[in-house]
């Protein structure tokens, strides 16, 4: 096995505790019945965390509309409509394959907000380009001025730190993106960071 070591770019989102958690949950909730919205999610990595802590709220079949699992790269096809020849292309965990992925989720459903989660939570399957933590999201808003972007993080951690960081800052996303008005010109937000 390479000897791995950190990107310069690696970071630690915070994971949130209960309360702050639960707060982010309700903020979600709050902004998608305000527009009268539903929200989807195709999880790789994750594996099914985000619409588990969405659906953990009551009322939330008022809001959440409906998650697909799609660990698989044929499930991604199947599921989501990704084309094997993105994946084979640039991996299953890649920008390309994450904006096709939350694509998918929004023309699949019903939903107007959608989020997308592919990446290696180890502790195997990563490589030099690409180590473990290496975590690809991408997120989509329809309506009159439509948000498509994708975001790369570095977690650290164990497995099940890198899950539960990817799960909530999907979430925190997801929320902020519900709450954000289209701009006025149509146009889209300008990308920062590591957002495309």
């Amino acid at each position: 096995m390479p000897n791995l070591t950190q990107p310069d770019d690696w970071r630690r989102p915070a994971l949130l505790q209960p309360d702050d958690l639960g707060a982010t949950l309700h903020t979600l909730a709050a902004r998608l019945r305000a527009r009268g919205w539903k929200m989807a999610c195709a999880e790789s990595c994750t594996g099914g965390l985000i619409a588990a802590l969405c659906t953990s709220l009551a009322g939330s079949s008022e809001w959440f509309e409906r998650g697909f699992v799609t660990y698989s790269n044929e499930a991604k096809t199947e599921l989501l409509g990704v084309p094997q020849a993105l994946i084979r292309q640039h991996g299953a965990v890649s920008r390309e394959v994450a904006l096709a992925m939350v694509d998918g989720a929004l023309r699949h459903s019903r939903a107007q907000l959608a989020a997308a989660v592919t990446g290696i939570a180890g502790p195997g399957g990563g490589s030099a380009t690409k180590p473990v933590g290496t975590v690809w999201f991408g997120f989509a808003r329809a309506g009159t001025a439509p948000t498509l972007e994708a975001e790369v993080l570095h977690l650290p951690g164990d497995r099940a730190q890198v899950r539960a960081a990817a799960a909530q800052h999907a979430l925190m996303r997801l929320a902020a993106l519900a709450g954000e008005p289209p701009p006025a010109d149509g146009s889209r937000p300008a990308a920062e960071g590591g957002q495309v």
